[in-house]
């Protein structure tokens, strides 16, 4: 059974333009899509694609927040969106309503992203979703902890869930980035997650790296510098490293060695989701006993099947089966 928690859900909003983005310039949109959005509820939508147990817990306005506080509205598209999606989905309170993200698809296939910050949030309000949590630990085999804090939560607000959740057992996946992901690293070992999956500029903010020599590296070919520098997290207490790489692939790091994934051929229609379909990828063949080199294939392929979609256009088993990685052991 999987849990994925979106602390920060959102309304998505993908603009596709006719034009490259030029700033300062007129653009055309030729297609617009709206979807509910947040990095556990994009995981917990492939994970369920493939047939896998899992709910999605998120946050919302429509839910009592108790005394003295009163949510902002009565009704949430975010859940409305889950809902009809047919997604097993639970509540805890929030301020206000959901933030809106935005993303710029232009004709050149890059991706610009404009997301906001969400209803802030009172101590009371990160209690409560911690309690939601603990209170469903019992049974549970995978955490996952994803995407941004709303304003307001502590930054290591992740961390202690993390604890928490090792205390009972059950394994955590984190996702996350900035201030949440500092402080994991500040919290390692006993705030380690079982799985972390950091892009380039997040590993760096974890090992305390220049992100940008990472980056040129592994866009060089050479995914050796992502490894050892994931490896500094293994020896720390992470138990496994994925770190997606973007159109050069990704790297997966444990105790057992290091491997690297090349990226399938594609024509790149949107970047939104595409990690988050990594890190499900990445769980589904873990949950049918994959060996590291074929879970390191999902997750890459599961990426790039994604980025081939518009929107937040998301993997699915079939779409994932069409293409295929090359998969080599660094060490």
């Amino acid at each position: 059974m999987f849990l994925t928690v979106t602390p920060n859900p959102s309304q998505d909003q993908t603009l596709a333009l006719a034009s490259v983005l030029v700033p300062e310039g007129v653009h055309r949109v030729v297609d617009s899509i709206n979807q509910p959005g947040g990095k556990g509820i994009n995981v917990a939508r492939v994970l369920a694609s493939a047939g896998l147990p899992v709910t999605a817990l998120l946050t919302s306005p429509t839910v009592p927040a108790g005394p003295g506080q009163h949510p902002a509205a009565n009704s949430d598209p975010v859940v409305e969106g889950v809902a009809a999606l047919g997604l097993d989905y639970a509540l805890s309170p929030a301020a206000g309503p959901a933030r809106i993200n935005i993303a710029l698809t232009s004709a050149d296939g890059k991706t610009t992203k404009i997301n906001g910050a969400g209803a802030p949030f009172t101590p009371a309000l990160s209690a409560a979703l911690a309690a939601a949590i603990e209170q469903r630990l019992l049974g549970l085999d995978w955490l996952v902890l994803a995407g941004s804090l709303p304003p307001g939560m502590e930054p290591d607000w992740y961390a202690g869930v993390v604890e928490t959740a090792r205390a009972a057992g059950v394994k955590v996946a984190v996702d996350t980035s900035d201030e949440p992901l500092a402080a994991i690293a500040l919290r390692l070992p006993q705030a380690a997650p079982h799985l972390i999956k950091p892009n380039s500029e997040e590993l760096a903010q974890l090992a305390g790296v220049d992100g940008t020599e990472l980056e040129a590296a592994a866009q060089a070919g050479d995914p050796l510098p992502v490894a050892r520098v994931a490896s500094t997290l293994i020896e720390r207490g992470v138990e496994t490293v994925l770190a997606t790489l973007g159109g050069a692939g990704a790297v997966l790091v444990t105790a057992q060695g290091a491997w690297f994934a090349t990226s399938p051929d594609i024509t790149v229609a949107s970047t939104v989701g595409a990690g988050d379909s990594s890190l499900a990828g990445y769980l589904i063949a873990l949950s049918r006993g994959d060996d590291a080199p074929a879970r390191l294939s999902a997750a890459v392929t599961y990426g790039a099947a994604a980025a081939a979609q518009p929107g937040t256009g998301l993997a699915t088993p079939v779409l994932a089966g069409q293409l295929s990685t090359e998969v080599t052991q660094l060490y």
